[in-house]
């Protein structure tokens, strides 16, 4: 047995083996897989937009015969790969965001890594939030740089060690998710604000899974909070709530210059196909206010479902802790059995031990439709509802 079978084997036995599920069809909020319709309680599209058949057909009967409708850029941006339609959203993006400037980027992944790896340097330092995405981290160990990660959502700590290593370097970036994806709680953004003005630093946020969803233009937690002109640098996705793909850094003119100079995850890819940007435009020009009314029904459910729970959540994502890796899997087949798919959430994703099940909420779910949901997991865990 080769190396490979052998670590594949020791993934499969520790019960965190990952396989590429067999979705045979997505309609509205349901999914098929191996011929069973479920509801899609996995999802982050969250304003239930990618599975709209009125919304893609009248996107598709007004702009099929425009020029950018085609499906690949065939190059980077700073080649060939670019035109009036991938400006336009980046204009649109500033706009809402009220920055003076925006990059696209393919993936938020590749945002982050991009963003995240070219603005420091060996003479600079990041404070990381323990629990922020993969992308950050691997930007943050790309970067080269000095990086320390503070205890989760513990301002105190972060000040801690802004007293202890600040002064040791040039630069400094704080940085955190808005909404943290697999826990769903919120950062509390007046203290990052108030932290990196004391320190003299940058702050960084990432509204990946808020965007859309909160604030009065849908910008975000941010947004939500009146901060937008607070905050330094902002990265969110497209992917997510808007329904369509690829991500975005908004910022001060200088940044974004910097990052289409500097940052090799958007020099060196492909940029999204023109098609697509299209539709990210039609969305946020044309849709606008179809996007808040969906994230308005979605914010009503979000209250009612943690009430129901007796939870301090705010957010759309809710994570039920079962702890074991095997239990985790087997609620959740149980779960897809009765046509709800929920899937486990197991390390490295999360923390040793504190294997899930991540509830991810989206407009046109029911609220009965989550009572079902809960009333099923207490069949099998005992949670308190």
């Amino acid at each position: 047995m080769n190396f490979y079978k052998q670590e594949i084997e020791k993934i499969k036995q520790s019960g965190s083996y990952r396989e590429i599920q067999n979705i045979e069809e997505k309609k509205e909020k349901y999914l098929t897989i191996n011929g069973q319709s479920m509801l899609n309680c996995s999802s982050n599209d969250y304003l239930n937009i990618s599975t709209n058949r009125s919304l893609i057909n009248e996107f598709l009967e007004k702009y099929r015969n425009d020029n950018e409708f085609i499906f690949s850029s065939t190059s980077s941006r700073l080649l060939t790969g670019t035109s009036k339609t991938y400006k336009r959203l980046e204009s649109n993006l500033a706009r809402l965001f009220k920055k003076e400037s925006c990059l696209l980027f393919n993936t938020g992944y590749q945002c982050n890594l991009g963003v995240v790896s070219s603005l420091v340097n060996r003479d600079d330092v990041i404070f990381s939030d323990k629990l922020n995405h993969a992308s950050i981290i691997d930007g943050m160990k790309l970067s080269m740089t000095k990086f320390y990660r503070y205890r989760h959502l513990d301002y105190n700590n972060l000040e801690e060690m802004l007293i202890k290593y600040r002064n040791n370097y040039k630069k400094a970036i704080i940085i955190s998710e808005s909404v943290f994806s697999m826990d769903g709680d919120i950062a509390d953004i007046k203290k990052l604000i108030e932290l990196k003005n004391k320190y003299n630093c940058k702050l960084m946020i990432d509204e990946a899974h808020a965007f859309g969803i909160f604030g009065k233009t849908l910008c975000g937690i941010i947004d939500e909070n009146d901060l937008l002109n607070e905050v330094d640098i902002i990265t969110a996705t497209l992917g997510k709530s808007i329904g369509s793909m690829g991500a975005f850094c908004v910022s001060e003119k200088t940044i974004i210059d910097y990052l289409v100079n500097k940052a090799s995850s958007f020099i060196f890819s492909t940029a999204i196909p023109p098609s697509s940007i299209m539709w990210s435009n039609y969305l946020i020009e044309e849709k606008f206010d179809f996007l808040y009314k969906q994230a308005q029904k979605l914010k009503k459910l979000i209250k009612d479902a943690h009430e129901y729970m007796k939870d301090e959540g705010k957010t759309q994502i809710i994570p039920i802790i079962i702890g074991d890796n095997y239990k985790t899997i087997n609620i959740a087949q149980e779960l897809q059995s009765k046509g709800f798919y929920v899937l486990p959430v197991r390390p490295p994703t999360v923390p040793v031990n504190s294997s899930r099940l991540r509830l991810s909420l989206t407009s046109n779910i029911t609220f009965e439709e989550f009572q079902l949901i809960i009333n099923k997991i207490k069949e099998y865990q005992t949670i308190e509802v």
